[in-house]
This record gives structure tokens, C-alpha cells and sequence, in this order.
């Protein structure tokens, strides 16, 4: 059953409605908080949709996330918004997302946009509103913010090149890991569909590249580069599959991410797992990202991570540990003599400290102090690394001995991992997060 589409509704109340049903969608973290001014500072915050992205030097950057609408003509099984669900539907007009956008930015409540959509009509008309949308905003607001937009499978090609000029980035949800699992789960989807315009995306931004070095004044196409998100654990792949289709996509598309989101039951469907004694697998999540940062960052490959006699990742050990662990007649390493790639394989060493340590042995030898100053996580490093030939203290190298004092450090997790509690986050709230660096 189609809920009613009201056509009619305040701006605030479309806004409530939209930015909770953006809430799924994991390329930002979703936010929300409501708080009255006191009358003694200046302004207020009400909860509508705020988001926190990270800029590729780490800041953090407040983004206002909404659908467009959430009106829907598939029927995908897992989806809230899916036509069969008697849900209140409504939709924004062009003008009102630039109203918002336009006065959330002068109130300093954000720096940009996150706009997705449900499909309403058909790919062509919805990608033809958010075109107008983002035409509007740069050209007749004259806004100059980040803005990452949705590329609507089976739209129009020439949609999507135009909008492109007008976003920072765009993504196009890959949804789930294979095509099996699509054509159980979202029928009228297809994977062909899905990745022709991830296609689209990467060629235009080669071209745009070459022509920026020759004419300085082309506009630029998607500067930041695209995206995609797959729902994990709502059919049965396993990490291995799952990250082979990751890295694919880094190769194949020139992806700057792959987001994982951890499968959230908001329907019931026989084609779906039940999950009514279980909650949402945010701790494999986390591993699948920890995984992935090794992809982008630290030279690995998922062949070396995972193989079908392994399929799934460790959940008490991060995926690096676990493969250092694996491969014990590679170590201990001597931090005075490795190479940078090398140090990268360490566990407790990451990318800063790996270029640290390479940059202040030129000077002299390092100690175990040296590094605990540099940053190296000694309580992980400690048993693969050598400083003068010496461990920092006698230790047996053997696979469950340091398994076991591994597993006594209490990995740190993220507040949502660790408490194993599905929740949307607060603005303030402090994830625990060591600077986005995986050690």
C-alpha cells in the first residue's frame, strides 16, 4: 500500500519527514539533535538532518541530508521507503531544498549538502528535479558549498554529465554485493543499470582532468570523485566476497569509497533474515571498514586478507593483526632497516608513524621510546618489531601467545561498535576514534 503524498505539508514538517528517511544512507554519518536557545548567545539547533562528513584533510564538515522525495516506484525489500509500505510520503520542490540549504548555511548550522532520492515517476523525471535543484542553488543562489549528489540508475546520460558539473561528488548505491542477491532482494533493479553510470562518472572526470591541464577555466566534474554503499549482512555473502567486490570497484571505477552498511531490519519479508533476537552485525561492519582502509592505504590486497578456506574476518582481532598473525615467519622487523612499505604491515604501525620513523632514522637509531613519541601503538607493535636486534621484551613467537596478549589490550571500538546498540548518532557525540588512522 502507497502511503499518501502530501503535497501540502510545512517546509519543517517535509523536513522532518525527509531527512529521517535519509537516515539509511551511510556515505554520512547520519546526526540529529534538538536544542532551544538560551537567550543569552545566538542561535539554536533543531533536529533536521544534520550530517558529518570528512574532508580529505580530516575535518570535519556539517552537511544537510535529506531525500528529495520519499516516494518510491520499486519495491526493494529491505527499503523503508519501498512502494509497498504504507509510510507518509512527500516530496520537496527545487526551490524549497535551496531555502533550506540557503538558510541552514547563513545560520552556520552547515557547509553543505547531502541530496539523495527515491524515484518518483521514473529515474529520467526524478534526476531532471535534482538537476533543477543544484542548477538553482549555483547558479541563482550563487551557493558555493559541498555538494554531494545521487546519480540515478537509468537516467539519462546527459542528466547525469550536467548535474555532474554542478556536484563535488556523486554516488551511486551498488545497493548489495551480487548480482544474485540484487535480483532477490530489489527485483527492479539490475546491476548493469547500476554500474553504467558509475562508468559514466569515471570517464567524464578522466576527460575533465585532461582538459583542466589544458584550458585552466573548464568547469570541473565531480571533483571529489564518487562513491557507492552496499548493505551487509541481508543475504549471505561473506567478507571475502564482499571485499573482492570492494576492491573491484577501486580498480575498475576510480572509487574514492565504498561505504558498508550494517543491514537494518525495517520490514518484514520472508526473502529477508530475521533478525527479531539479533541486532544489526555492526562489529563485522567495522572489520569490513578496517579492511578496507588496508585496501586504500596500506597496500594490501583482499587476497591477502581473506581466502575461502577463511572467508570471515576475525571479530576479536582487526583484519591486520589477523594477517600479521598468519605470517609470523615475516617477523619481528627491524624499524632501523625496514622499508616504508614494510613498516606499513606492522600492526600498531600506520601510515604517519611508518613516514615518521623513516624520516627520523636518518638522524639516528631509534628506540622504543623513540617510537612510543612517534606514535607507533607499542602494545600491538611490540611483539613484530625489533629495535637494535632487540625485542622490547623477551616474547615467544608463537601464533596463540600473542594472540592471547592481543586480545588482553581491549581493542578500542567505537561507541556504536562496542555497545553493540543501533542508534543514530547525537551532534556531540564523541566516537572514540583515533583520528582515522587503522594501526
Amino acid at each position: 500500500m502507497i502511503g499518501t503524498i502530501q503535497e501540502k505539508m510545512a517546509l519543517y514538517d517535509k523536513l522532518t519527514v525527509l531527512s529521517d528517511a535519509a537516515k539509511y544512507d551511510v556515505a554520512c554519518t547520519s546526526s540529529g539533535v534538538e536544542r532551544n536557545g538560551d537567550g543569552t548567545g545566538m542561535g539554536n539547533c533543531r533536529r533536521a538532518g544534520i550530517c558529518h562528513s570528512f574532508s580529505a584533510d580530516g575535518r570535519c564538515i556539517s552537511l544537510l541530508k535529506i531525500l528529495f522525495t520519499n516516494e518510491c516506484i520499486y519495491d526493494c525489500k529491505y527499503c523503508i521507503n519501498r512502494s509497498s509500505n504504507d509510510v507518509l510520503r512527500t516530496s520537496f520542490t527545487p526551490d524549497e531544498v535551496c531555502t533550506l540549504t540557503m538558510e541552514f548555511y547563513r545560520r552556520n548550522y552547515i557547509e553543505g549538502l547531502f541530496l539523495s532520492s527515491g524515484i518518483l515517476k521514473s529515474p529520467d523525471y526524478t534526476m531532471e528535479l535534482i538537476y533543477a535543484t543544484l542548477y538553482r542553488l549555483r547558479h541563482v543562489c550563487n551557493f558555493q558549498g559541498y555538494i554531494h549528489v545521487k546519480a540515478i540508475p537509468g537516467a539519462d546520460q546527459r542528466l547525469i554529465e550536467r548535474t555532474g558539473y554542478l556536484a563535488d561528488r556523486m554516488s551511486v548505491n551498488i545497493e548489495l554485493p551480487t548480482a544474485e542477491s540484487l535480483r532477490l532482494l530489489a527485483p527492479h533493479k539490475s546491476r548493469k543499470n547500476i554500474l553504467t553510470p558509475m562508468r559514466q562518472v569515471q570517464k567524464l572526470s578522466e576527460q575533465n582532468r585532461q582538459e583542466i591541464t589544458v584550458y585552466r577555466n573548464t568547469p570541473r566534474f565531480v571533483p571529489a570523485g564518487q562513491s557507492t554503499q552496499m548493505i551487509i549482512g541481508a543475504t549471505p555473502e561473506t567478507d571475502y566476497q564482499i571485499l573482492h567486490v570492494a576492491e573491484s570497484l577501486y580498480k575498475k571505477f576510480d572509487l574514492k569509497r565504498v561505504f558498508y552498511s550494517a543491514f537494518v531490519p525495517v520490514n518484514t519479508d520472508k526473502a529477508l533474515p530475521s533478525l527479531r533476537d539479533q541486532k544489526p552485525p555492526l562489529l563485522r561492519e567495522h572489520r569490513l571498514y578496517q579492511a578496507d582502509w588496508l585496501l586504500r592505504f596500506y597496500q594490501f590486497e583482499a587476497a591477502e586478507l581473506l581466502d575461502e578456506e577463511h572467508p570471515n574476518f576475525n571479530p576479536f582481532l582487526d583484519p591486520k593483526c589477523c594477517w600479521a598473525l598468519n605470517h609470523l615467519e615475516l617477523f619481528p622487523v627491524e624499524v632501523n632497516r625496514a622499508d616504508y612499505h614494510t613498516l606499513l604491515r606492522v600492526p600498531g604501525i600506520g601510515c604517519k608513524s611508518a613516514g615518521r620513523i623513516v624520516k627520523a632514522r636518518r638522524i639516528g637509531s631509534l628506540t622504543f621510546d623513540d617510537l612510543k613519541k612517534i606514535g607507533v601503538v607499542l602494545k600491538r607493535a611490540l611483539y613484530f618489531i625489533t629495535c637494535g636486534e632487540k625485542m622490547m621484551y623477551p616474547i615467544r613467537m608463537d601464533e596463540d601467545y600473542i594472540m592471547r596478549n592481543l586480545l588482553n589490550t581491549k581493542e578500542r571500538l567505537p561507541d556504536s561498535v562496542r555497545d553493540l546498540n543501533f542508534r543514530q548518532m547525537s551532534l556531540f557525540d564523541d566516537m572514540n576514534l583515533n583520528g582515522g588512522e587503522l594501526a
